[in-house]
Order: structure tokens, then C-alpha cells, then sequence
């Protein structure tokens, strides 16, 4: 196995974990994770980027991993996450970058490259368009539910409480939801998403990110940022996954994109799919501008 270097980059106010896979002096493949999950799960995929001759950088998101959670009175909103990639990636990839979010990094991702950012040169988006649309009328409905969601959770951390056992009871929590995971992955993964606490373990996400956003998505604000998007775009599905009714409609809103599906993966598929994952993106990464173009000149 090819092990990453770790780091500590600090963008927006907070120190973000950082690994980093070969040393490649082109231009890196940057992976951005989804919602309670880390960097280190691209650990599989990395591997073979890295045997294709690909430098890969994946980082932990706010209050994810061991990447820094926000201070008392703070929360997590997309917009955090876009003004975080924006201090990132100078920083991480001065030179130029392919950029791929997974689900909700997918999302964040999305909406950050809809700001032209420089340096872009791909994107990928691994089912990571947004979740269904809310209307306007449920804002009322999510405030009332995300006040009473963090005013439970902050309770349930002030209360005494039992940790996971050990990872055993950590992999037995995690294939509630991927019943059909490995031993050898399902292992590493716990390892890499969990703490010591106590003599027990606990996931390394910060617990506000289980409460209820306050936030209606709205795909019309998604779709004016797909549509400013210049870079070539790929979406990835897994046969198993998740797209949402309009996914079509949200895929037209990009100027320039393919889809590819992956037959034998679910929305995980860098967990359970990591070579087909890799494969596709080194054939997307590859056909985009090279190194030193500018890609807004395409």
C-alpha cells in the first residue's frame, strides 16, 4: 500500500488535515469527501491514481476527521465550505488542479467552481448535485427543526454517554448502511473514522453535523453555478446510488459534462468500487487542459 504524507493546512480560520499520495510534479487530483465521512476513505482510489502517475491530495472538510470543528456558536452551512476551498486550493495546488466532491463535497464543490475560480482544470462530481429541492414554504418547518435538533444534541453531549465498544462495534454501526462492505475496508474505515474516547471509541465528526440545516435547498440557485461552471465536468453514479428526480435537468445545466455509471457500486463507490472509480477519472483528468493552460481560455 502506498501511504500518504499528512499535513495541516490552515484556510478560513481553521486548520484542515491534509493527505497527500506520491509526489508527481504535475498537476494534483483533489479529493473532497461527503457528509460524515474523510480523507482517508479515498485511500483505496488513491492507489491506483498514484500507479496511473497521478499526485492525489484529499483533505478533511470543517469538523470532519481531524480537521478543526468550529467554535461555540458556530454551524456548518455550503457557503463555509465554498470560502473554505477558496483559501484552500491556492495553497494545496498552486499550479493548477482536478477538483472531485463526493456527495455533499460534491455540491460544495459544484458551487465553488461556479465562482471561475483559477486554477480549475476538471471537475468530477461523484453524485454530488444536491439533494431533492425544498420549497420556499419550508423554511418555516426547517428553522423550527434545526433549533430543536441542535438544542437536542447539545443536551445529548452535556449527558453522560456510552462510546462505541471498540471498532467491532464501529464496523457493526457502519454496515447498518453498507451491509455488503469487506472486512479489510470496513476495518480501515472505522479505524480512520473513529477515537479513542474513554476506553471505547467515538466517530471523529463533530455531532452538530447530524442536526437539521436550517437552509431550504433551492436547485435554481445550484443550477445558475452548474451553468457558470467552464471547466469540463464529469458525474459519476453508482448503478446502487442516488440521483434525484431532476437529476437530468441539473446535469443540462452544465456546459460541458458527461456521465459515467459505475455497475457495480452503490453512493459509496469509493469504498466499493475504487479502481472503476479511478479508472474513469483518469480518463476524464487526462483530456482536460494541461498543465500551465489557462482554463478559462479553452
Amino acid at each position: 500500500m502506498i501511504e500518504p504524507v499528512e499535513s495541516t493546512v490552515r484556510a478560513n480560520g481553521l486548520a484542515h488535515r491534509v493527505l497527500t499520495w506520491g509526489a508527481d510534479p504535475g498537476r494534483p487530483l483533489v479529493l473532497a469527501h461527503g457528509y460524515l465521512d474523510h480523507a482517508w476513505s479515498f485511500h483505496f482510489v488513491a492507489q491506483s491514481l498514484v500507479r496511473a502517475g497521478r499526485r492525489v491530495v484529499a483533505f478533511d472538510w470543517r469538523g470532519h476527521g481531524e480537521s478543526e470543528r468550529v467554535g461555540a456558536g458556530g454551524y456548518y452551512h455550503f457557503t463555509d465550505y465554498v470560502l473554505d476551498l477558496s483559501e484552500l486550493m491556492p495553497q494545496l495546488a498552486p499550479e493548477g488542479y482536478d477538483l472531485l466532491g463526493h456527495s455533499m463535497g460534491g455540491t460544495a464543490c459544484a458551487m465553488f467552481a461556479g465562482t471561475r475560480p483559477a486554477g480549475l482544470h476538471t471537475l468530477v462530481l461523484c453524485e454530488g448535485f444536491g439533494p431533492p429541492t425544498s420549497p420556499p414554504e419550508a423554511l418555516a418547518d426547517r428553522l423550527t427543526a434545526f433549533v430543536d435538533s441542535v438544542a437536542r444534541e447539545r443536551a445529548r453531549q452535556a449527558a453522560p454517554s456510552r462510546p462505541m465498544a471498540d471498532l467491532d462495534d464501529a464496523m457493526r454501526r457502519m454496515r447498518v448502511q453498507h451491509p455488503g462492505l469487506p472486512d479489510a475496508p470496513a476495518r480501515f474505515l472505522a479505524e480512520k473514522g473513529t477515537r479513542p474516547r474513554g476506553t471505547g471509541r467515538e466517530w471523529c465528526f463533530d455531532p452538530l453535523h447530524r442536526t437539521t440545516s436550517p437552509v431550504p435547498f433551492q436547485r435554481e440557485g445550484l443550477m445558475s453555478l452548474l451553468a457558470r461552471i467552464e471547466v469540463p465536468t464529469l458525474s459519476v453514479r453508482g448503478a446502487r446510488g442516488f440521483a434525484t428526480e431532476d437529476h437530468a435537468e441539473r446535469l443540462a445545466s452544465l456546459r460541458d459534462v458527461r456521465e459515467v455509471v459505475l455497475d457495480d457500486a452503490g453512493h459509496m463507490m469509493h469504498w466499493e468500487a475504487p479502481e472503476a472509480l479511478a479508472a474513469a477519472l483518469v480518463a476524464h483528468t487526462s483530456s482536460g487542459p494541461q498543465p500551465g493552460a489557462n482554463p478559462s481560455e479553452r
